[in-house]
């Protein structure tokens, strides 16, 4: 039986692109492998956002090219956006690589594997293999990434809900690599998060490049709903699923209708990543996000109203072309405003065939790493803060198996996103909601004990005390 080997880099978008590769591998007859040196067919899924998620990946895929030596009829792969973005470019940069396929391709990820496969057994010569690029768009891809693999333990899946982008921010590389937005029927994306509930899932993450404009263009608001809240409804109404979370939305499309769905909408969790970028409008215009820093501050706060206790996370990148140091403490100040939960700070990155690799007053190097370790200060002390008043509380946590770093314990989420270590049996309380007496925190990681009942069950999660109190989403768990 053939095997293939998977990795991935970037976003969650990148992610779930893999899942839906690593299903159409295993329905052909291969098994998944994490170790090269076992594979026939290695892939990695690229990201171009950032120079160094390109550089990692290059330089991971020049490395696994030794496997040749023992392996000649081994298949390279690169997918993803450096590979759309690059084509036939990377196979100048890695000579061993045999495939290139691009972001609307993925479904064909399979056929053309087995076709060099195919080709290399036959020919048996290393140098008579024929490299295959495809990277050209194809109608109704985003239709195209609806299977999963279900990992052991597997209760929070990402569903892929649109495509593209046609914001065209002047930093991001997205609507060049990733095409414009088209989304997914409501039925479809249903039925799909109806099969993974079916399948011991108890948690979904809508996903869309920017999830809140799903389906503008496709479908007619409904009762003044628009086309996303619809589906947030639709999915809502799925039973046996306890959650609900969609990323990354923009401020543009963040209207009346989405904030009030956190009012009438208990299984939307009590967390949202939006997405701010920066705190200063000048920086903003020069970014091309069509919304001002009082605008982001405003629906932040009306968030906070609908949905009291919702955490906050964000996106900022410091070092734009053209960032002076009050446009800096302008996004200092945002964030002190705002107390955001958690948010990702990156050092401006240029990205090649983007407007804002051509602006002028480029930053150094040396002013970009200074405001990224100043704000990424900042946003750890809020973070710690934070974290340390949860403790002595009593939060539902969504239970996903063993901890990643110790097989011992178990991890869950709670409703803000924040990840709960503790003890208990994985095969009965592994997708199961109950409470969890927080006891400790360090860092970004909390400790807990959970909650018993008198007759020796879990005490089943309520609602954290921001969401409607008619929700009681999950039965006692004995253990």
């Amino acid at each position: 039986m053939p095997k293939v080997y998977l990795r991935t880099f970037g976003c969650q978008m990148n992610e779930r692109d893999s899942e839906q590769v690593a299903q159409m591998f295993v329905e052909r007859g291969f098994t998944v492998t994490a170790q090269p040196d076992e594979a026939d067919v290695v892939l990695l899924n690229s990201c171009s956002v950032r120079d160094q998620a390109e550089q990692k990946a290059l330089g991971n895929m020049r490395q696994l090219g030794k496997h040749r030596k023992t392996k000649p009829n081994l298949v390279f792969g690169m997918m993803g956006c450096m590979a759309q973005s690059r084509g036939e470019q990377l196979l100048e940069e890695v000579p061993h690589l045999d495939l290139v396929v691009g972001t609307q391709k993925y479904h064909r990820v399979v056929d053309h594997c087995v076709e060099l496969m195919r080709a290399k057994e036959e020919a048996q010569m290393d140098d008579l293999r024929a490299p295959i690029v495809d990277i050209e768009e194809e109608k109704d891809s985003q239709n195209t990434i609806r299977d999963h693999i279900v990992k052991e333990h597997g209760v929070s899946e990402f569903v892929s809900i649109m495509q593209g982008c046609n914001m065209k921010c002047t930093f991001c590389i997205v609507p060049y690599t990733r095409g414009p937005e088209r989304g997914r029927p409501i039925a479809d994306i249903v039925e799909e998060c109806r099969r993974l509930v079916d399948r011991g899932v108890r948690e979904v993450t809508l996903l869309g490049q920017i999830v809140n404009l799903y389906g503008r263009h496709e479908f007619p608001k409904v009762d003044g709903k628009s086309p996303f809240v619809q589906l947030l409804e639709a999915v809502h109404e799925i039973e046996g699923l306890h959650r609900i979370r969609f990323t990354s939305p923009h401020p543009i499309g963040y209207k009346e209708d989405v904030i009030e769905a956190f009012t009438y909408l208990p299984k939307l969790v009590d967390h949202v990543h939006f997405p701010m970028q920066s705190g200063s409008d000048r920086i903003l215009r020069a970014m091309h996000r069509p919304y001002k820093a009082a605008k982001f501050l405003e629906i932040c706060a009306r968030m906070k109203e609908a949905r009291p206790g919702i955490a906050i996370s964000t996106d900022i990148i410091v070092g734009f072309p053209g960032e002076t140091e009050e446009d800096y403490l302008e996004t200092k100040k945002a964030v002190e405003t705002v107390q955001f939960d958690q948010a990702f700070v990156f050092r401006y990155s240029p990205r090649k065939d983007t407007p804002a690799a051509n602006l002028p007053d480029q930053l150094p190097e040396r002013v970009k790493e200074e405001r990224n370790q100043d704000l990424l200060a900042l946003v750890d002390s809020i973070v710690e803060r934070k974290h340390h008043e949860q403790v002595g509380t009593v939060q539902e946590v969504l239970c996903e198996g063993p901890s990643r770093y110790n097989a011992a314990r178990l991890t869950g989420r709670t409703r803000t996103n924040r990840i709960v270590i503790f003890d208990g049996d994985p095969q009965r309380m592994a997708g199961q909601l109950f409470n969890v007496r927080i006891q400790e925190s360090t860092g970004y990681t909390l400790y807990g004990d959970p909650v018993m009942n008198e007759d020796g069950t879990v005490n089943a999660g309520a609602p954290s005390p921001g969401a409607p109190s008619a929700l009681q989403m999950a039965d006692s768990v004995r253990i």
